[in-house]
């Protein structure tokens, strides 16, 4: 295939996570951050950055994760060739984790560009190193 065709691949075989649940952790990890910042009374206008930066994070990494877990969901074509490309199927949950918090940090927090950009930096790599990881053992134990 072509590099194209895997770029559109790996973005469709990121359908295959359990989005409505990620969504889910991701609000309650958000909205625990939010509490713990009102009742620490740090207040600031920033107050909603870390809680939005906490939620995208459990988002993307139970959604990516769960994906990768799942057994038998959606299209089995996509299902085998994100089991084969662990880490090219990662990819598209890390973009968009570092996409969407550099946003959040920027817009909402007191960051600037490049400061947003190497906040987000880290957790995109999470989230790219443990479900690539995920899906590297998923793929070995599969094979064995």
């Amino acid at each position: 295939m072509s590099r194209r065709e895997n770029r559109q691949v790996a973005v469709a075989a990121a359908t295959l996570g359990p989005w409505r649940t990620a969504a889910g952790v991701g609000a309650v990890v958000g909205a625990t951050d939010l509490a713990i910042d009102l009742i620490d009374g740090d207040w600031s206008s920033s107050m909603l950055a870390g809680p939005v930066g906490w939620g995208l994070f459990f988002f993307f990494l139970v959604g990516a994760v769960g994906g990768r877990l799942r057994r038998e969901s959606g299209d089995r074509r996509l299902q085998r060739w994100a089991n084969g490309h662990p880490w090219q199927a990662a990819l598209p949950a890390a973009g968009g984790m570092l996409v969407l918090n550099t946003l959040a940090q920027l817009f909402i927090g007191d960051e600037g560009l490049f400061g947003a950009l190497l906040l987000s930096l880290l957790p995109a790599a999470m989230v790219l190193t443990v479900a690539g990881v995920v899906g590297s053992v998923k793929q070995a134990r599969d094979k064995g």
